[in-house]
């Protein structure tokens, strides 16, 4: 992707992206990275105060208590959180994912009850969808199954990893049904019965994300809470898709921007050793300027046109994305040289931070199956369909 191929869309500063954003991060954000990663602090307060300033409502409309600037600004403000702890990043993407399936859901009871107070960050939560992105493609089983009763859904099964939840968070969870396309998908609180939240592991990174094993017995999942039935389900996976992915591009842009600004600041004084490695800075800024700018612009598309023609774009610039932050965060561990190993430096930090984006789904190897099954015309949106074709 040539670096001149298009101008960035994007703001330079944080201030120009939301007003109190770069005070809130210096104060609220960047004293605590180290803790968030080492500790495994979770950074609520920082997610609550960014609701308030209105930085969580980018996708939803004013209506229903947000800000509707569009896709374009959600991912502007997980890029600048994301310059200083990709953990954050990553919990403000799962944020607008919550609230991205209840703005496109056919529930309006339900969106006109939760998405204001989702919006302003009084309540928090996450998307527990990576099973069932992945079943969607023939990668695992569907691990949650749901059963038809009288006013909604009997569920069963086990989550091994769900971020950005807790005892008081919100999430959403897909599941199958017997001999039925599709998957139901509910707005599930963490303290409903029969849910039993674990946390049973620790990571190398990510460790404050509020990750938890979800354990399924008979929970009740009532139709005012379902945001999409199983007869909706493909209608609704087009609307949402490329959007749930894109806004991951956050993440990456504000890694690899990070690992700029550190060869950077190494090369002040070890320019002269640091020449010498295969990947400098000026080249992979130039590289970051361009896959930034695709980035806004792919968003701006997907808000004029909607998500569905665009697919397969999106899956393209998302591998890119995590290539790029593989590059970068490699880069810089090379240019700071033995610092790097520090416990408290964020050269190591950088590279463990890459590879979660990297393997969170959709993963590297899941988008390139999913480009290949593109390519080869095995996958379902792949086919010709009338409202898709291009004249």
């Amino acid at each position: 992707m040539p670096a001149t191929a298009l101008v960035p869309a994007c703001p330079d500063t944080p201030a120009e992206v939301l007003p109190g954003l770069a005070d809130l991060i210096a104060l609220e954000l960047t004293p605590k990275v180290v803790d968030i990663d080492l500790k495994g602090i979770y950074p609520g307060e920082f997610l609550h105060k960014l609701g308030a300033l209105g930085g969580l409502g980018s996708l939803t409309p004013v209506a229903h208590g947000g800000t509707a600037r569009g896709l374009a600004h959600a991912i502007q403000v997980i890029e600048e959180a994301s310059k200083q702890c990709v953990s954050t990043g990553f919990l403000l993407w799962a944020e607008y994912a919550l609230q991205w399936y209840v703005v496109n859901s056919s529930n309006h009871a339900l969106a006109a009850e939760m998405l204001p107070m989702m919006a302003r960050g009084e309540v928090l939560g996450g998307t527990a969808q990576s099973n069932s992105m992945k079943s969607c493609v023939g990668i695992e089983e569907a691990r949650l199954k749901a059963q038809r009763v009288d006013g909604g859904y009997r569920i069963n099964g086990v989550l091994p990893w769900v971020s950005n939840i807790g005892p008081e968070h919100y999430f959403h969870m897909g599941a199958t049904l017997p001999g039925t396309p599709g998957l139901v998908i509910g707005l599930m609180h963490g303290s409903t019965p029969g849910l039993t939240l674990t946390q049973n592991a620790h990571f190398i990174g990510m460790e404050g994300t509020n990750t938890f094993a979800c354990q399924f017995r008979d929970v009740f999942l009532a139709d005012s809470r379902v945001v999409c039935h199983p007869d909706e389900f493909d209608a609704f996976r087009d609307r949402t898709k490329s959007a749930f992915i894109l806004l991951q591009m956050g993440m990456g842009l504000g890694l690899v921007d990070a690992c700029v600004a550190m060869m950077k600041r190494a090369d002040r004084t070890h320019g002269h050793v640091n020449r010498f490695l295969d990947v400098q800075a000026d080249a992979l800024e130039a590289e970051l300027d361009a896959a930034r700018a695709a980035t806004y612009a792919l968003a701006e598309a997907i808000d004029r046109d909607g998500g569905a023609p665009h697919v397969k774009e999106t899956l393209q610039l998302r591998l890119a994305g995590s290539e790029l932050s593989l590059k970068a965060a490699h880069a810089a561990m090379l240019h700071l040289g033995a610092k790097g190993y520090l416990s408290n430096n964020a050269a190591q930090r950088r590279l463990r931070e890459a590879y979660f984006i990297a393997i969170v789904t959709p993963a590297i190897k899941h988008l390139r199956k999913e480009l290949h099954e593109f390519d080869t015309r095995t996958c379902a949106l792949s086919q010709a369909q009338p409202e898709l074709e291009v004249a």
